[in-house]
């Protein structure tokens, strides 16, 4: 890697003011599970890491009148513990399916969001958008056995945040402090599609820290499930987080999100629609894992994630059927 200067401020304002208005100028390091990596492959080649682990403000759980609040800062094995997520099973699958102990107590909420495209083309220095020098997506033409199969008309990598699809679900939001304020974004709106490969898939500005992540009051049943291809060390194929509010045994409102399928945490707008004002029965689980996947436009090698998502939907909304309450 290349070399850098390293900071380790110990609040939040000292953190701010060693960031640049440049996304190259510094990087911030958490648990640094994906930094590290990046760093080692040239991929980031900062002048500056700012270390955060010293932020004590960026910790901690607690619930509170809005919700619950987890700092960007907790670690996915601390909020797996944390009796507050028994209330959210999606959060709570997402982070077990994290095969490995040491990923899990090392990564962090907030670093599993900003976490960069896993897309090999990526990761070979291809950029997001995964073009060579003649301007043709490699990725579209290539091997593409694990991308997108929605919203790939121009960029084909799928989001690796596994907490980004039931966060979406609950509807929760992001806070980001830069040293001109705070502002508040739902998570939905966190993930973008990049148009170039100077942008990030993020709305996070060089010059601002993810804080706080919080998940609104308020009681749904949701589940997550995820299809891989081994239990350890390895990425889902495809995953589905669903959340619905229920009036008596019919479903009052509905949000599924599919992951590992789109460049961002992907709303299935008509399963959510077929499941509107309908009882969990096998027959309208079946119609709204179908409708999920309706639109799909998959690649040369990757038709397969399209009957994975429209099972993970299936097996999220049973789990759901099954819970009591």
């Amino acid at each position: 890697m290349e070399a850098f200067a390293y900071a380790a401020p110990t609040t939040l304002p000292e953190a701010l003011a060693l960031l640049g208005s440049q996304w190259g100028e510094a990087d911030v390091l958490a648990g640094g599970t994906d930094l590290l990596t990046l760093l080692k492959d040239y991929l980031h080649t900062p002048k500056r890491v700012v270390n955060l682990k010293g932020v004590k403000e960026l910790g901690g759980i607690q619930k509170t009148g809005e919700g619950l609040r987890i700092g960007a800062l907790v670690t996915l094995d601390e909020l797996l513990s944390s009796p507050a997520v028994a209330a959210y099973p999606c959060v709570a699958a997402a982070i077990k399916g994290v095969g490995s102990p040491q990923l899990r107590n090392m990564a962090t909420v907030g670093g599993d969001l900003c976490q960069r495209p896993r897309c090999w083309y990526f990761r070979l220095g291809y950029g997001v958008l995964a073009k060579d020098q003649q301007g043709r997506n490699l990725a579209r033409d290539g091997d593409n056995r694990y991308h997108a199969v929605f919203g790939n008309q121009t960029a084909c990598f799928v989001s690796g945040a596994g907490l980004g699809p039931p966060l979406v679900a609950l509807s929760a939001r992001v806070k980001l402090v830069s040293p001109k304020g705070t502002r508040e974004l739902p998570v939905e709106k966190f993930f973008v599609t990049p148009a170039g490969d100077s942008d990030r898939e993020i709305a996070l500005a060089p010059n601002e820290i993810l804080t706080e992540i919080l998940i609104p009051a308020g009681a749904t049943r949701n589940a997550t499930y995820e299809v891989r291809q081994k239990g350890m060390l390895d990425w889902p194929l495809a995953s589905a987080s669903v959340a619905l509010t229920m009036k008596g045994t019919a479903v009052d409102t509905a949000r599924v999100v599919l992951g590992q399928v789109a460049p961002t945490p992907w709303r299935a707008a008509a399963a959510e629609k077929a499941l509107a004002g309908r009882g969990l029965t096998t027959a309208n689980i079946e119609k709204a894992a179908q409708a999920a996947v309706e639109g799909a436009t998959p690649l040369a090698h990757n038709g397969y994630k399209v009957q994975l998502a429209r099972t993970a939907v299936k097996r999220a909304l049973a789990e759901i059927a099954r819970q009591k309450g």
